[in-house]
């Protein structure tokens, strides 16, 4: 049976891509589809709920539509990152994964007696709307850091080095956000850029990534009440109370800072890559 490196190499080489052409394309992506996200980020503004929800996800899906357009037409390839068959089992595979993660980082937290719930309430709305503001973010930021930046790496080097370089990029982008710290940012590097690269890498696809970073996100605010990257999300179905220490709590950034996010993040990095580097 032939490996997928074998029927899409333009995947994993820029052979033949004269160097000029790569960095237009990697720079030209970055500008591009940053821009996108923020403009996607716009619709986060819309009221009421059900106009604001449908925005968020028209904003995903123009996000991915232009992705496989430029892709398609710049590199002249099949896009199988976002291969349709592989929506379901790898979007699902991700999600599972982001919520097994941050249910264990937030019952770890518990048992040190630094997380607490304090009450319980579910709002279908609310809940629907941070659903879809949540996935818009996945989209977004998976599509940059992963499609274009982890990817072109890639390309032009090896997945070691897109790991560690489009990890590096993706914690320190959270430099910008409220309460955030070179810790933090070098938290979220190690625990989410590698791990999510790892997962994409291994699962070969973007929908993987995108499922991880949407639980992720949802799980740590909406769900279980902490801050997400420094921010409070408002309504969460569980109102809860930290406590203790930062290097456990995560302190006013979130649990991401937390090393029990970290070591679990690093841990779960290290063995998806040693599958994906299993199927080389």
């Amino acid at each position: 049976m032939k490996r997928e490196r074998d029927i899409y190499p333009n995947r994993y080489s820029c052979d033949g891509m004269p160097l000029w052409r790569w960095i237009l394309l990697f720079i030209g992506g970055i500008i591009l589809f940053t821009l996108l996200y923020a403009f996607a980020q716009g619709t986060a503004l819309i009221n009421p709920v059900y106009p604001r929800c449908i925005a968020l996800v028209v904003a995903s899906i123009v996000i991915l539509l232009v992705y496989l357009l430029c892709v398609s037409k710049a590199e002249r390839r099949e896009v199988q990152e976002l291969r349709a068959e592989k929506f379901f089992p790898s979007i699902g595979a991700g999600l599972g994964l982001g919520v097994v993660f941050f249910c264990a980082v937030i019952g770890i937290m518990a048992a040190l007696g630094s997380y607490k719930v304090t009450s319980a309430q579910f709002d279908f709305k609310e809940v629907l709307s941070q659903i879809c503001l949540f996935f818009m973010v996945a989209v977004g930021e998976e599509v940059l850091f992963r499609g274009v930046i982890h990817r072109m790496i890639s390309m032009r080097w090896n997945g070691i080095v897109a790991l560690i370089i489009s990890g590096l990029i993706f914690g320190f982008a959270h430099m910008t956000e409220p309460n955030a710290t070179v810790w933090s940012s070098f938290a979220i590097a190690v625990e989410a850029g590698l791990m999510i690269g790892a997962a994409y890498e291994f699962s070969g696809n973007l929908w993987m990534p995108i499922g991880i970073h949407w639980a992720w996100n949802f799980m740590e605010g909406p769900f279980f009440g902490t801050g997400v990257s420094g921010k409070e999300v408002g309504f969460s179905i569980l109102s809860s109370e930290v406590s203790g220490s930062d290097l456990v709590t995560g302190g006013s950034f979130g649990p991401e800072a937390s090393v029990i996010a970290f070591v679990l993040g690093l841990v779960i990095a290290l063995i998806l890559m040693g599958k994906a580097l299993s199927k080389e």
